[in-house]
């Protein structure tokens, strides 16, 4: 519909969200059909994150081109690429400055006062900028922010929560074996609208088949490693304590230097295993394979231990795992539920989907308090209870815990009858020394991060090497083993 002389130009309005109105309306620089036009093809730019075309001058060239050239220099486009509240900003601190101009005269000449207009938008945004990129990459890869305002995204990238996020992530970036653990999670379905499988295509002429690859192992004796026994060494690292108790005493402190003088000191004696893959000529030659059926996968169920035994370093890697799940279930565009769990009674429930709402669910499990005791009991059933939904039924669930606690029999005999009938896999995290009994029986797979010592905080005596004196997650398998229920013998294994 043609819009008539009366609403003209302020039918352009319909184009551009309500916070931009009064910029676009009141600035005094430029013309006022001109900016209307402007501001919407400005935002529709900085939303594809790509810098405004030159034209696009809100009918006052002289002004417009150092503003649009400090918005390119200071990558702004990139920032706001998606981000309606960032670009939005943009425009208003523009026109804000725009508007400026005509203040700033006659006490400067109109070239000095775009040039002052310019410099202010720049400073301006130097320092709203500053750290802003890392943040919305991170802020990008948990959710959709979208839907965030200007001052509800500056809220949440400072508060506390968002913080604990950002070092959750860090230490993420440390476990990419973990990260790749839980982006394997769900079980794989065709979707509805699942194209017909692809044939391969035929080898090109000429060109050369995939050389196969054979493991060579390699061992390293004293690197760090395994533990594999006691030896005579001078390297402190490595000592046992009954000799490092040794400098504390006036006089055995000398047997200590003289041990260490003569390499005598009792140390762990450790090996590593270097696995290189290298050319095997003599292997046959296989035939490409067919390219695999793309599919869906399921979504993910967390159970997070918070009790107070998951406090420091395995607190840390819980709240990492957490990230991997949501970033994991955003990218494929899955659905994400958490069971955040400590003593009787005490149980969160969250769903961690791309909205505002669950952002806000991840960061207020990233604040949260690690306290109190230990009751996988009603996150459990809350679980089997969900998976028999239709939209969770092909989920996988993930248990993040140091393995204290344990499962009433009727509760493992409902969880076979999940596994059974529905094909449930339930994972585990072990952050700990040992596997436990409740954990053995609860999981079919256990993953083991060993060295979780060395994610604890440095507040908290953490100091970065993580040494891990325990050669063998399966201990009670090793030293118990008529302890082990049918359930748990399962996953026993040499250590």
């Amino acid at each position: 519909m043609q819009a008539s002389a009366a609403d003209r130009p302020y039918e352009l309005l319909q184009h551009l969200p309500r916070t931009l109105w009064r910029g676009a309306l009141v600035t005094s620089a430029g013309e006022r059909a001109a900016r209307l036009a402007d501001a919407a093809r400005w935002l529709a730019a900085l939303l594809d994150g790509a810098l405004p075309p030159a034209a696009a001058d809100f009918g006052d060239a002289a002004a417009a081109a150092p503003l649009r050239e400090a918005v390119g220099d200071l990558g702004l486009p990139a920032l706001a690429r998606g981000l309606p509240a960032v670009a939005e900003q943009v425009l208003r601190t523009l026109f804000f400055h725009l508007d400026r101009i005509a203040g700033l005269q006659p006490q400067l000449t109109r070239t000095q006062a775009i040039a002052h207009a310019a410099a202010d938008f720049r400073a301006e945004w130097v320092l709203e900028s500053a750290g802003l990129e890392e943040r919305l990459a991170l802020l990008r890869g948990l959710g959709d922010p979208s839907s965030l305002s200007w001052d509800q995204l500056r809220g949440e990238l400072g508060a506390r929560d968002w913080q604990a996020a950002q070092r959750a992530s860090e230490w993420l970036a440390r476990l990419p074996e973990l990260a790749e653990l839980i982006r394997r999670l769900g079980r794989a379905e065709r979707p509805a609208t699942a194209a017909p499988p692809r044939r391969p295509q035929a080898q090109a002429a000429g060109a050369q088949a995939p050389q196969p690859l054979r493991a060579v192992e390699t061992v390293i004796a004293g690197a760090p490693g395994e533990v594999t026994g006691v030896c005579f060494s001078g390297r402190p690292e490595s000592m046992l304590g009954s000799e490092a108790v040794m400098l504390r005493h006036p006089v055995l402190r000398k047997l200590w230097r003289a041990r260490h003088a003569e390499a005598r000191l009792l140390s762990h004696e450790t090996q590593a295993l270097l696995v290189d893959w290298r050319a095997d000529p003599a292997a046959r030659q296989r035939a490409p394979a067919a390219a695999p059926e793309a599919l869906e996968r399921g979504p993910l169920i967390v159970c997070l231990d918070t009790s107070a035994s998951m406090r420091g370093a395995p607190e840390n890697i819980a709240k990492a795992a957490v990230i991997a799940a949501v970033r994991a279930a955003h990218e494929a565009r899955r659905a994400c539920l958490l069971y955040a769990f400590g003593g009787a009674d005490e149980i969160v429930e969250r769903e961690l989907g791309a909205g505002a709402q669950g952002l806000a669910g991840l960061l207020a499990t990233m604040g949260q308090a690690f306290d109190g005791g230990t009751d996988i009991q009603t996150p459990i059933e809350r679980a089997l209870a969900r998976v028999h939904e239709a939209r969770w039924r092909s989920a996988d669930l993930l248990v993040v815990s140091d393995g204290e606690f344990g499962c009433v029999p009727a509760t493992l005999e409902r969880l076979d009858a999940a596994c059974t009938e529905l094909g449930l896999r339930v994972q585990g995290i072990l952050v700990g020394d040992r596997e436990t009994l409740g954990l053995l029986e609860v999981c079919d797979d256990i993953h083991w991060v060993r060295d979780w010592r060395r994610y604890a905080d440095a507040a908290a005596g953490g100091d970065g090497r993580g040494h891990s004196p325990v050669h063998s997650r399966s201990l009670t398998a090793i030293y118990f083993p008529n302890a082990l229920s049918g359930r748990a013998a399962r996953h026993r294994r040499t250590p």
